[in-house]
């Protein structure tokens, strides 16, 4: 089912959601399995699978040369949503990016998930590799998150790559596309972001869902500003506890966001990470009953593979 229709269904009523990690490559998907079960009793209609590009490591040769050597360490997204699709029959909705694969490796993934029964997806540029400072597409790749709507759009339309194609099926994923808050870490303005944001709707987004934020007044004031641009499709609040005092500068530096002074403070003065982790279950407890009592119909929450303060917090709600 899709997730438009999973909110229509619902009529009003609050859902849950989160989203994993692929396991490292050597592990088996026990290890999903078992950050899953913990958060079943709270009925999410949808799971999200995160999709991690390669990387480039470089290994010394006994010539003393280095060889280029390209490693997925998270592989088997695809794998892995058919197998939660099918041990808890809930829709599992796989992130694509555009980094890493050219146009022809994204419709074959898409007609994979098809294939499987897979009705939602997540369309996402991806970020730069790691030894690079800007995203570089594939050589006949997409570009932007924008184009990569455009092409599942047109795959939705029956329209493939191959333009001698004769009675081409049709797919019908629904899309899901990225939003931030407090605008994307590359984006000049916010008004300049909300302007790309509106052209992933146009080429056929369905729904958003938004980076991690702290601050409530953060995502209204989004969600707002979105409505006055015309954008009027699902906006779903995505959130995290923070877990660990590392996380108050890993946090800001990665994903680009503003922490609040009080949860700063907070957790500046906590004894250790155990007091850290309960503070982190709080804020974000009470960042949740705020969104339900606004009545915003979907919470999901970054899990990154631990279970533990995602139920903890959804304890207190659902």
């Amino acid at each position: 089912m899709k997730v438009t229709q999973h909110i229509e269904n619902a009529k009003g009523k609050p859902l849950f959601s989160f989203e994993i990690l692929p396991p490292l490559k050597g592990q088996n998907i026990q290890s999903i399995f078992d950050s899953i079960d913990p958060l079943m009793e709270f009925n999410p209609p949808f799971i999200d699978v995160t999709y991690h590009r390669e990387e480039y490591e470089f290994k010394e040769l006994p010539n003393g040369l280095l060889q280029k050597k390209i490693v997925k360490k998270r592989p088997g997204t695809v794998g892995i949503c058919a197998g939660i699709q099918n041990k808890y029959e809930v829709d599992a909705i796989p992130h694509i990016l555009c980094g890493g694969f050219t146009k022809e490796d994204t419709e074959n993934l898409l007609i994979d998930l098809d294939f499987l029964g897979i009705d939602n997806v997540v369309a996402l540029r991806g970020d730069a590799l790691k030894n690079e400072i800007y995203f570089k597409p594939e050589k006949d790749g997409n570009t932007y998150a924008s184009d990569l709507v455009k092409q599942i759009s047109n795959l939705n339309s029956g329209v493939y790559l191959d333009e001698d194609l004769q009675n081409s099926s049709c797919t019908n994923f629904c899309i899901g596309v990225a939003g931030y808050p407090e605008k994307h870490m590359e984006a000049p303005s916010m008004d300049s972001d909300l302007h790309f944001l509106k052209q992933k709707i146009k080429n056929g987004a369905d729904y958003i869902i938004t980076q991690m934020f702290f601050d409530n007044k953060k995502f209204f004031d989004f969600v707002e500003k979105c409505k006055k641009a015309g954008i009027t499709v699902p906006i779903i609040p995505g959130l995290k506890p923070i877990a660990t005092k590392k996380q108050l500068n890993l946090i800001p530096h990665r994903f680009k966001v503003d922490l609040p002074d009080d949860l700063i403070m907070e957790v500046v003065k906590a004894k250790d990470n155990d007091a850290v982790k309960q503070i982190g279950i709080e804020w974000c407890l009470q960042q949740s009953k705020e969104l339900i009592q606004a009545g915003i119909p979907v919470l999901h929450y970054y899990s990154m593979g631990k279970a533990e303060n995602i139920k903890a917090i959804a304890s207190g709600i659902f």
